[in-house]
């Protein structure tokens, strides 16, 4: 059967603060190959950072920018625009760290923070580690990095330590690769203003708190060989 190549968009009832990358046909192709048990690391690792790619340059497109103006080599001005401020990327280890390149791709010689959060697997509750973050951080625009967004804990808990370090919920941008609808709906309830750009909202959390259909441990696929 073929198939359009504009799928339906995000779910209905999807949270305001919410941008779901366009379902087409590649996108869903690629999350097909990284959800596949039999794909190897490096062909989940090829096809992760190409989505990782897509999700960064829909973040940077929810960064403000302010008019700039530029001399051409045909002696012309253009005007054009520039990011308002600066930009930092800050990865939730360790699976946020498989995001950092595709931010550095981006954004040439980006400031990248980190913050450990773990989770109590009884009860499911967020618990701060380690966090080092650049000095200026309150002056800069935040990509938080994480690719699973499941019950949402971790990364209210990493906002909450950039909220602490005095960065506004209106300069915090989430990047994930797949989330689901509770944990897509914890954040908006905890921060409104914390914009949301996922790839892919699975259908709900099992009653272990996985995602489904999910994609198994991003962290333990992309950095541990097969």
């Amino acid at each position: 059967m073929v198939l359009p190549t504009q799928l339906p968009a995000a779910p209905e009832g999807t949270p305001s603060n919410t941008v779901a990358l366009p379902r087409t046909n590649q996108l869903a192709g690629l999350l097909t190959i990284i959800r596949d048990a039999k794909t190897n690391r490096g062909d989940f690792i090829f096809y992760s950072d190409r989505i990782i790619r897509l999700l960064v340059e829909e973040g940077l497109n929810h960064l403000p920018v302010v008019e700039k103006t530029v001399n051409t080599p045909t002696g012309l001005e253009y005007n054009g625009v520039g990011f308002e401020g600066k930009i930092c990327g800050i990865s939730i280890m360790r699976a946020g760290e498989a995001m950092e390149a595709g931010l550095r791709e981006c954004c040439r010689a980006v400031r990248i923070g980190k913050i450990l959060i773990q989770r109590d697997e009884e009860t499911h509750q967020a618990k701060l580690f380690y966090a080092k973050l650049p000095d200026d951080i309150a002056q800069r625009y935040c990509l938080l990095l994480d690719p699973m967004l499941a019950t949402g804990g971790s990364a209210i808990k990493a906002i909450e330590v950039l909220l602490d370090h005095g960065v506004p919920q209106s300069r915090i941008v989430f990047l994930n690769l797949v989330a689901s609808p509770e944990g897509l709906e914890a954040m908006y309830k905890a921060y409104p203003e914390v914009k949301v750009v996922t790839a892919w909202i699975d259908e709900s959390l099992n009653e272990q708190k996985y995602i489904v259909p999910g994609l198994g441990d991003f962290g333990d696929r992309y950095f541990t060989s097969n």
